[in-house]
């Protein structure tokens, strides 16, 4: 069966103008809470510096739920729509175990990339943080950096959905492996961020420069510090495997999944609402 158009394509959760607002205000706040200890002064004191966990928790979870709410308030998230979001949440949490914590495997983000694409940005917003809250209540997997994995796994999620649309064919695989790519590098940046101002003696013995975070130094100063330490501790190690597991899985399973997704998506038409004819059958919906 041949895949739906991209320009047709009617997205799972429709994002009206107060969703625009709300995701942008919410991306914001993930921003700050990734960067914010550039900016200010931090002392490190340990990876897990547990007592502000809860608060960086109770910050982040009522912006996701306001999102949600948002879209159901506004029409844009119908029963549909609903259950498509529980069974791919589901499988997601499923999937991750698999994988996680081997190598920089991850087999969570392939599937996320695909449901973006063909569900579009606001459906992949959602599943990206329900997806990620759901495997950790899974795998016991709660603590500080669950926010942080949260709201990364959104924006990847809603870039996906941003993609340009009337790509298609083996052209379009093409543009996931490479989005799969970006992502997975991305994903290690910004999760390397949230804990590296906190943790003490990051320096590396094959690297003779200063790695830890200087409380007060220039921004510009504090962000080479960061960059050489991703580089040297994650990038060429977990970074990389999650960015190979994204392109074999795209490139053997984007294709048949992309299909399924798109079928489903054909066959649930979202925001349809059914209609009775003149025969009294019920149409549509």
């Amino acid at each position: 069966m041949s895949a739906l158009p991209q320009d047709s394509r009617r997205d799972a959760v429709r994002v009206g103008p107060r969703s625009i607002v709300v995701m942008a205000l919410a991306s914001l706040a993930g921003i700050m809470m990734f960067t914010w200890p550039l900016f200010t002064n931090v002392a490190p004191a340990g990876a897990q510096h547990g007592p502000e966990a809860p608060f960086y928790f109770l910050a982040i979870l009522p912006i996701i739920v306001i999102v949600v709410l948002a879209e159901l308030s506004e029409g844009g998230m119908d029963a549909k729509a609903l259950a498509m979001l529980g069974v791919l949440s589901a499988i997601n949490a499923a999937l991750r175990p698999l994988g996680a914590g081997t190598a920089g495997i991850e087999t969570v983000f392939f599937m996320l990339v695909l449901a973006g694409r063909v569900f579009g940005p606001g459906f992949g917003f959602v599943l990206g943080c329900t997806s990620i809250f759901a495997s950790a209540l899974l795998t016991a997997g709660i603590g500080p950096w669950l926010p942080f994995q949260m709201m990364a796994s959104a924006w990847i999620g809603m870039g996906a959905g941003l993609l340009p649309r009337r790509i298609t064919g083996k052209r379009e695989i093409a543009m996931l492996v490479g989005y799969g790519i970006v992502v997975a590098y991305g994903f290690g940046f910004l999760m390397n961020l949230w804990f590296w101002p906190f943790i003490t003696g990051a320096e590396v013995q094959y690297y003779d420069g200063h790695l830890s975070y200087v409380p007060g130094a220039p921004l510009l100063e504090n962000l080479h510090r960061f960059v050489i330490f991703t580089l040297l501790t994650s990038t060429l190690g977990w970074d990389t495997g999650r960015a190979i597991t994204n392109t074999v899985a795209v490139l053997v399973l984007g294709p048949a999944i992309l299909t399924t997704l798109r079928r489903a998506a054909r066959s649930a038409s979202f925001g349809d609402r059914g209609t009775f004819g003149g025969d009294g059958r019920f149409r549509g919906g």
